[in-house]
């Protein structure tokens, strides 16, 4: 009987996610295409950050939202319907290329809505993993989907260069098309369990989606431990993100060199990042997700320090520490991602998911924001050892919180006592 359900979630479970790695890698190659064409048409810096910020307010300001919506709706509709929709708006850009009618606005608004489809798609996608898979495989779960992020981060640069030399922009953005519907096939012949209700949607009254919105966010605050977890990542993008945006300038100003070593730091990142996912995936981590959590943490900071330490005339220890960042950051997410998933109410998972994109997106501005003159008082380098030294206090920090190393073996009691406090 056992080994009949394993064979089961397998079987679904690994339907789903080959169509879906098919869907990102068709994204990834749109949103390479995309930026280089706004590149090569333009040449223009405002242009190809209004983009980065088009795409971003969907994440910031609509997902708490999105969320809500995905905790009340059929989850595998939802992901059926934001595939459609953003392979019907990939569509439509498409046609607008192939008659020679595009416009940058065009590139803006299939951006937005992109965003937004990716917004509906990823937390009803991340919660539904955790009523697929038993709890104690979340975490290799979690490794293998930070592993094909990897993979994916060096073939599709790759193969979306390759793809630009031979076929036009309406051919790559068809690509995109076809990949939306091998991951919409799979969707059509599975089962995906559905949450209870809770009290308040069982309730005889209006539907109020900020009444919502307020929910999630208590209930996030009310269970300090999954606060202080959702606070680390946050920060965690905040020190580290703006670090690697700058990572180009590292290699031309301070070591002075050129494109290849640039491609070799890049493609040492997302090689351990495959390797980490893919040890993840195998081992599983500690017991206590928690403590593979922190350790990793720990390794983002050594990593980032031995980055921001490299002498000029030791390019090959900068490297040695990207890869070694890359191999940890599977090592901090994936249990992260693990320890939502399987202590998380089913039934609010949606809030959470959109509430923790949220936070995090948020953070790239305003890192930058912050980051930027900083780094041109301290150095691109002291940014770098800035964000290590971040990230070396939340790892310690996070070993000396009752609340956190215990979040785990709580769950049960801090989640009811959440849901009842907000219910009551």
């Amino acid at each position: 009987m056992q080994n009949e359900f394993r064979s089961v979630w397998q079987r679904t479970f690994f339907l789903i996610w080959v169509g879906q790695a098919f869907s990102l890698l068709g994204s990834e190659l749109v949103q390479f295409a995309l930026v280089w064409y706004l590149t090569r048409t333009t040449g223009s810096a405002s242009v190809l950050a209004f983009a980065s910020f088009v795409a971003l307010i969907p994440r910031v300001l609509i997902s708490p939202f999105t969320g809500v919506l995905v905790d009340r709706w059929n989850r595998k509709n939802v992901m059926i319907l934001a595939d459609t929709g953003i392979a019907v708006a990939t569509m439509l850009l498409a046609g607008i290329f192939f008659f020679g009618n595009v416009r940058i606005w065009h590139i803006y608004a299939i951006m937005f809505i992109r965003s937004l489809g990716s917004g509906f798609h990823w937390p009803a996608l991340q919660a539904s993993i955790s009523l697929l898979v038993p709890k104690e495989q979340l975490s290799r779960i979690s490794g293998l989907n930070q592993t094909l992020r990897g993979t994916l981060g060096i073939l599709a640069p790759i193969f979306a260069a390759l793809l630009l030399d031979v076929l036009p922009m309406f051919g790559i953005l068809s690509i995109d098309v076809l990949t939306a519907i091998l991951a919409i096939s799979p969707l059509l012949f599975v089962v995906i369990p559905q949450p209870a209700k809770t009290q308040s949607e069982d309730k005889d009254q209006p539907f109020r989606i900020w009444e919502d919105v307020k929910f999630g966010f208590r209930y996030l605050f009310n269970w300090k431990g999954m606060f202080y977890l959702a606070l680390a990542a946050t920060l965690l993008n905040f020190l580290l993100n703006p670090g690697f945006t700058f990572t180009p300038l590292l290699v031309t100003d301070y070591f002075e060199k050129g494109a290849i070593e640039l491609s070799a730091i890049e493609s040492a990142f997302s090689a351990g990042m495959i390797l980490g996912g893919m040890i993840l995936s195998a081992w599983g981590g500690f017991k206590k997700n928690i403590i593979t959590t922190l350790l990793g943490i720990l390794g983002l900071s050594f990593g980032t320090a031995l980055i921001a330490l490299t002498p000029p005339n030791m390019f090959f220890l900068a490297v040695v520490g990207m890869a070694i960042t890359g191999f940890m950051q599977p090592m901090a997410n994936g249990p992260l991602f693990a320890i939502m998933q399987a202590h998380v109410d089913p039934q609010i998972q949606g809030r959470i998911f959109s509430m923790l994109e949220s936070m995090v997106s948020a953070m790239m501005p305003v890192s930058m924001l912050i980051a930027a003159p900083v780094a041109e008082w301290i150095g691109i380098r002291g940014w770098l050892m800035f964000g290590a030294i971040g990230c070396l206090v939340i790892g310690i920090g996070g070993f000396l919180i009752p609340s956190l190393m215990n979040i785990e073996e709580d769950s049960r009691i801090e989640s009811k006592a959440s849901l009842e406090k907000e219910n009551s």
